[in-house]
């Protein structure tokens, strides 16, 4: 199972899960060419696109979710209050599903949906299974870990997490005290101390790669999500972190493996 991030942060965020016979989209928020564009890098031809599935409604994740779906003839996937926030009709425009629900693509891939607090959004975190045992997480846009989600981390052996922002930062940055308390509460983003409490917890010996993603590009550096993440799992963890920008894609991780593997247009 190969796990590829289009790009992520504040002004867009997509990521194509694929086995041999199934590709699908979590999240769709680049402009329609911009994504297919993203997709021609990683050497996918968008029409090859199954299934697009859509975590909430904020344009960053969902913005051409629709457009693409039609263009591609790809099945749409997200929740009730999704689908209702966005406008997109059940049944004729999109597939909707609940929470702690499995969605089937194929044999090979299949995907729950876990819920995670979020602004004002009906979020959720995704687990997608190769029906082999691996399995892969992408959690983005939470402000804490329910213990479901916990629960299913601790089985991955891949987990692409947010690391959103660091603490010293964000308190000293030049948003209003308002947007702070937001980004910093229950349903905001993780910081990279959180982040890094998480993995501490969730590590286990079959987990064999990381990403940081939805890096905030005023609040963060990559060097201090990665060293504060590694600092929190130290020895626990032997596989290999890598870190999704907004200018993606740039590698493709696969369930199960350690190394990443370098796009040849990267």
């Amino acid at each position: 199972m190969r796990i590829t991030h289009l790009g992520s942060g504040s002004r867009g965020n997509a990521t194509l899960i694929s086995t041999g016979e199934c590709n699908v989209l979590v999240d769709c928020g680049f402009s329609l060419r911009q994504t297919e564009n993203r997709l021609a890098k990683a050497d996918v031809e968008p029409r090859s696109i199954d299934s697009i599935v859509v975590t909430h409604h904020h344009r960053d994740h969902s913005g051409s979710a629709l457009r693409a779906s039609k263009s591609w003839e790809a099945s749409l996937h997200c929740n009730l209050g999704t689908a209702n926030r966005m406008g997109w009709r059940p049944i004729e425009e999109c597939t909707t599903f609940g929470n702690l629900e499995r969605i089937d693509f194929s044999s090979k891939m299949s995907m729950l949906a876990i819920p995670v607090p979020h602004d004002d959004s009906d979020n959720v975190a995704i687990i997608a299974s190769d029906g082999s045992g691996n399995r892969a997480a992408i959690v983005t846009d939470l402000g804490e870990a329910p213990n479901d989600l916990m629960s299913h981390l601790s089985r991955c052996n891949h987990i692409s997490i947010e690391a959103n922002y660091d603490h010293s930062r964000l308190v000293g940055g030049p948003y209003p005290d308002s947007l702070k308390r937001r980004i910093s509460g229950r349903g905001g983003h993780l910081s990279n101390t959180q982040t890094g409490e998480i993995l501490g917890e969730v590590c286990h010996p079959d987990l064999q790669s990381l990403v940081l993603c939805h890096l905030s590009e005023k609040n963060n550096a990559p060097y201090l999500a990665e060293s504060e993440v590694l600092l929190a799992i130290g020895d626990k963890f032997e596989g290999e972190v890598s870190i999704s920008k907004q200018s993606g894609p740039e590698f493709s991780c696969w369930a199960g493996q350690s190394e990443p593997s370098r796009l040849a247009t990267a």
